[in-house]
């Protein structure tokens, strides 16, 4: 099937919202109809306290929740579900690996494309625990070269970090080829799968992934409120959340059994089962065809806007490259007035700044002033679509 053809079956099935969204990097919307009816379903019929009862709606609601560790398991490859951490989103994950990983003189490496997810846990360890830092550096597109990390590791290097695909434009870093660098070296690998989970594939094992953060509402097209963090056995990695488990309520200690060590008070289940439901829904249309369909669309913004006297284009034209993102800047513009002219005026939804990844901006060049207008596009987006915000870009570049 073809991505016109994926983008045609889903929206006979998808409610079509008016305006344009290509703000897909940050939330996907809208999401698939069987995560709304799913979550419904749970509030309705089975949403009680998982783990925390006897009765049948607490022993529901908890077949429920591991059913979604074992979908999720699967789907980043790993045997046991258990080893996988519900949180509120991927920066909630991002800092329990971090802060459970590092300790005083521990020196850790990160990439200059990394979010503030990942930059600032890292930067407060700097400061209140003296550890060490090491951000190596991209091209002007954000690429890193895998022997570039390995330049850099030390005698004390405890964590090397590094995003599956940033944020800003969308550029695809070598995983696979880091993660035998670390694991060649024993330095546990930390992956933010914040922007490409769920369009490109990932599988821990094959990558020597050692621990990966990821969000719920992005990529996986799962609620607001949901991600998660799988950690490989064998990791030494300190929980700073404390409380009740639903197991061993006659231990004053934190149990250290997975996955309770990391999982206090109670889950968000009809998240975590509106997540399931996502991911469910890329599985059935295969994750392939939704990357294609993103790379189609990427490809026919990049093709349509290249040349233009007044834009600059800051992500690259070629899957392996691209997660499914187009940043650009209209020369005299700032990139939020061009945002809020094709909200107000094209009905478009867009995001412009710096995307919470300064680091990425310096890495670009000259976008740390004015930052970059960034569309994102999702598996529900048209061709159409993005012929209409081509046309309106065109417009107000003059």
């Amino acid at each position: 099937m073809s991505g016109q053809a994926l983008s045609s079956k889903v929206t006979q099935l998808e409610e079509t919202p008016a305006m344009i969204y290509l703000d897909n990097a940050s939330t996907t919307y809208p999401k698939p109809e069987s995560v709304y009816t799913e979550m419904d379903r749970c509030l309705r019929e089975y949403c009680a306290n998982p783990g925390r009862g006897s009765h049948a709606l607490s022993r529901t609601a908890g077949e429920a929740v591991q059913q979604t560790r074992e979908t999720i398991a699967r789907l980043f490859n790993f045997d046991e579900p258990e080893r996988l951490i519900f949180t509120k989103n991927a920066t909630e994950a991002l800092n329990l690996a971090i802060k459970g990983i590092l300790n005083p003189g521990d020196h850790a490496i990160a990439t200059s494309l990394e979010h503030n997810s990942v930059v600032r846990p890292l930067k407060e360890l700097e400061k209140e625990k003296g550890i060490e830092l090491t951000f190596v550096q991209g091209d002007a597109f954000g690429e890193v070269r895998p022997d570039a990390v390995a330049e850099h590791i030390r005698k004390n290097t405890r964590l090397i970090a590094c995003t599956l695909s940033s944020n800003v434009n969308g550029i695809i870093f070598p995983v696979a080829e880091i993660g035998k660098i670390a694991h060649e070296r024993h330095i546990p690998y930390l992956v933010d799968a914040s922007q490409g989970a769920g369009s490109i594939p990932i599988d821990v094992k094959e990558t020597m992934i050692d621990l990966l953060a990821f969000p719920g509402h992005k990529g996986l097209l799962g609620p607001q409120g949901t991600g998660g963090l799988y950690m490989r056995d064998g990791l030494n990695v300190k929980s700073f959340i404390q409380g009740g488990t639903g197991s061993q309520s006659e231990n004053p200690y934190q149990p250290e059994g997975m996955p309770e060590a990391f999982e206090s008070g109670t889950l968000n289940t009809p998240g975590i089962i509106g997540l399931r439901a996502g991911i469910e829904f890329i599985n059935r249309f295969g994750m392939e065809r939704i990357r294609q369909h993103k790379q189609d669309l990427v490809s026919q913004m990049h093709e349509g806007l290249t040349g233009h006297k007044n834009i600059t284009i800051y992500s690259q034209n070629h899957i392996n490259n691209n997660s499914g993102i187009v940043a650009i800047n209209i020369k005299g513009m700032k990139a939020t007035n061009v945002s809020k002219l094709l909200d107000e005026n094209y009905q478009i939804a867009t995001r412009a700044g710096l995307h919470c990844a300064p680091l990425a901006h310096q890495t670009l060049g000259y976008t740390v002033e004015t930052g970059v207008l960034r569309f994102s596009v999702g598996c529900f987006n048209t061709s159409g679509e993005i012929d209409d915000a081509v046309k309106a870009v065109q417009e107000i570049a003059g």
